[in-house]
């Protein structure tokens, strides 16, 4: 996913630089160049040869070291790099960048970059709350850095509060939506569902069906990461969901049809990827139907159908598209729903077919619009969402 891209972790004295280890070994997973910086301090709380182990690149403290590659290291390096992470970034580190100051490799460094620079606070609660810290983090975040907001929790003192750094795994995906994809998808607004709804038949039971919404978050991540503005209306998954997306949870399928359709206009595209339990509980009491009760006997009605409203009330070059989960006749059940609900393109898959179907990390689709079909091999999910997005976007209606 990185490949040819160059991160630089700039890691300053903060008991949570044990944390920047483990992300320089998530980062080379990804085949991504990575380059670690240190301050002198840092080297109290984790050795260089850690770095260099993991990266196989020197880990660059001094200045003015003469034992490298290039004549002006830092300007080097400041060239090659496509994102910079300073993380943890203790007060001092902050106080220096925020005000111009480069006396050390790090400062340096940084200062030269052209490239995104991110920051990721880790101190004291007192200490990040004092008003000197807070103005140069505003002051940063004026010149155009981005701040990641530290956490609340345990801290080094065993004190509770702010300014905790947050897990490896959130500062990846920091990096990931700077870097892993081409923003072609910038200035669209994509809204996607995601996930099974939840139809409840008393306080106990409910219908639903067997989704886990891995489909729709992975399309919602794929869109972000391509710039889109994304909104993901999310009923139950069993994935987390995706940063960097709005997100609004719903149940049911009528909670779900009033978030999708509430500001419809306002999307370039509108991708229904959500599998909605297409019944909810009634109970019949003296030959009327009314509000479920446990004691009484249970009927089914159909539930509004959010992608047949999409199509009938779509405005003039929105794109609607939706999913079909078939176990017969996958292309000719497919493309009649294409038609039916007057949809851009449906993207259909069958049950029947190995590495595709609920649950699964793996999809095989049929892309159906009206004048083609794409067939898309086995694919992760996370690809799957890239092509659909690529159809979309690339090839218009």
């Amino acid at each position: 996913m990185l490949k040819g891209k160059t991160v630089v972790l700039a890691v300053t004295g903060s008991i949570a630089a044990y944390k920047i280890a483990n992300l320089a070994r998530m980062l080379k997973k990804l085949h991504c160049n990575v380059s670690v910086l240190m301050t002198q301090n840092a080297t109290n709380f984790i050795n260089p040869i850690t770095f260099e182990s993991l990266t196989g690149e020197k880990c660059l403290i001094d200045t003015f070291d003469r034992n490298f590659e290039f004549s002006v290291e830092h300007v080097a390096l400041a060239k090659r790099a496509d994102v910079v992470l300073v993380a943890p970034a203790s007060a001092n580190v902050i106080g220096k960048i925020a005000n111009g100051l480069a006396d050390d490799m790090l400062t340096t460094t940084v200062m030269a970059c052209p490239c995104k620079k991110i920051i990721s606070p880790a101190m004291n609660h007192n200490m990040f709350h004092n008003p000197i810290v807070k103005d140069n983090i505003e002051k940063l975040r004026k010149f155009g850095y981005e701040i990641i907001a530290p956490d609340n929790g345990m801290l080094a003192n065993g004190d509770m509060g702010d300014g905790r750094m947050p897990d490896e795994e959130v500062l990846l995906e920091y990096i990931l939506k700077e870097i892993a994809f081409e923003k072609d998808l910038a200035g669209k607004k994509i809204l996607i569902t995601a996930g099974a709804t939840r139809e409840s038949i008393d306080p106990v039971r409910f219908i639903t069906n067997h989704s886990s919404g891995k489909m729709g978050v992975a399309l919602a991540k794929a869109a972000m990461h391509r710039g889109a503005e994304v909104t993901l209306v999310a009923a139950h998954t069993d994935v987390p969901l995706p940063m960097f997306v709005e997100t609004i949870s719903v149940k049911s399928a009528e909670d779900m049809f009033n978030a999708v359709t509430e500001n419809m206009h306002s999307y370039d595209c509108i991708i229904k990827a959500a599998a909605v339990a297409d019944y909810t509980p009634v109970t019949v009491a003296d030959g009327k139907i009314k509000k479920s009760d446990s004691d009484m006997s249970v009927a089914l009605k159909r539930t509004k159908d959010i992608l047949a409203y999409l199509g009938e009330n779509k405005k003039d070059g929105q794109f609607i598209c939706g999913f079909s989960m078939e176990t017969d006749n996958v292309l000719e059940n497919s493309r009649k729903k294409l038609e039916k609900k007057n949809c851009d393109m449906i993207c259909a898959n069958s049950l029947r077919t190995q590495g595709a179907g609920f649950g699964t990390d793996t999809n095989i689709i049929t892309l159906i619009k009206k004048d083609s079909e794409t067939e898309l091999p086995l694919l992760s999910k996370s690809e799957a969402a890239h092509r659909i997005l690529t159809e979309i976007f690339e090839t218009g209606k």
